[in-house]
């Protein structure tokens, strides 16, 4: 599993022969891409319907949408994303095949919204965990399995839920604090999801989420995790494979 972070919370997830990307946002100061650099992805996963994070979807008009139904709906609507790929709608404690790799949503503490002139219910904001096998009961060691946090606040159900039973290899957690959790509260989910290997991810992309990964790092050590933090340079690629074995 290859992994790209393109800054904020824009993750492109190489699985097999799949290509993944998530909240696709490229007017931030950590890519050098625009949209139309980047190759067209056989999925566009979508978190919630924020500006930050839909902001560029609808430049991946070959892409299916992996969403919940309201959400997907709204991006076939005021998007212009066609019916046909925008319809693998999926909801909350869900695992559907894409390609390779499959996903499974999961929700994430925060706020959504559209601003537009009609009322939409976009559904609730959530994460994603990417795996190159299907999640069951029995562990996989040989699995890779990677969590999209999303915008959220620190929640138990890292603790209870998504790690013993999703058993995330490497996790990508919001560090930015303001608008979701910081540098301390994201440790902890690192903690709680008994990662691997952690990213930082939706900081220093506005003034209220300028962060300082130094400090994210140090958190996480302080909790006692054995994770380790990576904190990635704009647009670089880690070969997941390589970094945990």
């Amino acid at each position: 599993m290859e992994l790209t972070w393109h800054g904020h919370s824009t993750w492109h997830v190489t699985v097999g022969d799949t290509d993944l990307l998530i909240d696709p946002f490229f007017d931030n100061p950590k890519t050098s891409l625009e949209p139309s650099d980047v190759d067209d992805p056989d999925y566009l996963l979508l978190t919630h319907a924020h500006a930050d994070h839909i902001g560029d979807a609808g430049e991946f008009g070959d892409a299916t949408v992996v969403a919940t139904p309201e959400l997907a709906g709204y991006v076939e609507d005021e998007l212009g994303l066609d019916e046909a790929i925008a319809g693998m709608g999926m909801n909350i404690g869900g695992t559907v095949e894409c390609g390779d790799a499959y996903v499974t949503m999961h929700r994430s503490d925060h706020t959504n919204g559209a601003q537009t002139s009609y009322e939409y219910d976009v559904g609730m904001p959530v994460g994603f965990v990417v795996s190159d096998t299907k999640p069951t009961q029995v562990s996989d060691e040989e699995s890779e399995t990677f969590y999209h946090a999303g915008d959220t606040a620190l929640m138990t159900e890292m603790r209870e839920v998504i790690g013993p039973y999703l058993e995330p290899d490497a996790v990508a957690v919001p560090i930015g604090d303001h608008f979701t959790m910081g540098p301390s509260q994201a440790a902890i989910a690192v903690d709680w999801l008994d990662a691997d290997v952690a990213f930082p991810m939706h900081y220093d992309t506005f003034p209220p989420i300028e962060q300082d990964p130094a400090d994210f790092e140090r958190e996480v050590e302080a909790t006692g995790s054995d994770a380790e933090v990576h904190a990635l340079d704009g647009d670089e690629t880690v070969d997941l494979t390589e970094t945990l074995y």
